[in-house]
């Protein structure tokens, strides 16, 4: 395999190995003959911002249903931080009511192969998972100015939390919050899902800025749904003694 190759799969949030709904397509090179070149990938790095991306499939996709897969594919070239970065996001608005079960799930999946290091794959039953295409479209047409603000104050900084020890760290805070984010807890999705999308937004444009403040909101997050639990689980108990006394 030729050094360009072997770029393209060094990092789990480059481009390079391709995330597929079903698996990861690896490129190979064949030293023995040269393959016809493939316009649709001879072409520069897609530098489109993934507001853009989001728009455009919400707008061009002609299915009555968008699932998961389509938002992969439409990925294509971008990894994991995008993709948490879209799962995590509708979260944080005023959705459909199954939303965070159907995009929790995915995130749970993602953080874990952040956390090992490994490129985006997600198994079938979550890739076919969808969302009506009108629903599809209010929620871009909600998320969409948020992260076009976001995508304006990012730029390159502080390096040493965009290091891929730094990022494996991140992706176990992200599936604590992920799982967080999944179960049905009171006031448990808003908070962080937000962490997760400013991990994502700074790992997106290795902004450490925003990476070092995603990881202490995220920290806070998750103090204060353990506050919530704990609270519940007073009342509960409370109420369970005035019944039984």
């Amino acid at each position: 395999m030729d050094d360009n190759a072997t770029a393209s799969t060094n990092s789990p949030h480059g481009a390079g190995t391709r995330a597929t709904a079903g698996g990861l397509d690896e490129s190979t090179d064949d030293s023995s003959e040269t393959p016809e070149p493939d316009p649709a990938h001879t072409s520069e790095p897609d530098e489109r911002k993934i507001s853009d991306i989001l728009n455009q499939l919400a707008v061009g996709h002609t299915a009555d249903r968008v699932m998961i897969s389509d938002i992969v594919t439409a990925m294509e070239g971008r990894a994991i931080g995008a993709l948490l970065l879209f799962f995590a996001l509708p979260n944080t608005l005023p959705t459909p009511p199954g939303t965070s079960g159907i995009l929790g799930l995915p995130l749970i999946f993602l953080s874990v192969q952040m956390m090992l290091g490994r490129l985006p794959w997600l198994p079938r039953f979550i890739a076919d998972r969808s969302l009506s295409r009108e629903d599809f479209r209010r929620l871009m047409g909600a998320m969409s100015p948020w992260l076009a603000r976001a995508e304006r104050l990012l730029s390159p900084r502080f390096p040493l939390f965009s290091q891929p020890a730094s990022e494996r760290a991140l992706g176990a805070l992200c599936l604590v919050l992920s799982v967080v984010l999944f179960l049905p807890i009171p006031l448990g999705n808003m908070l962080p899902a937000f962490a997760i999308c400013v991990i994502a937004l700074g790992l997106l444009e290795r902004d450490g800025l925003w990476i070092g403040f995603g990881a202490v909101t995220g920290i806070a997050a998750l103090i204060i749904v353990w506050g919530v639990i704990y609270a519940l689980l007073r009342a509960a108990l409370f109420l369970l003694g005035g019944v039984f006394a």
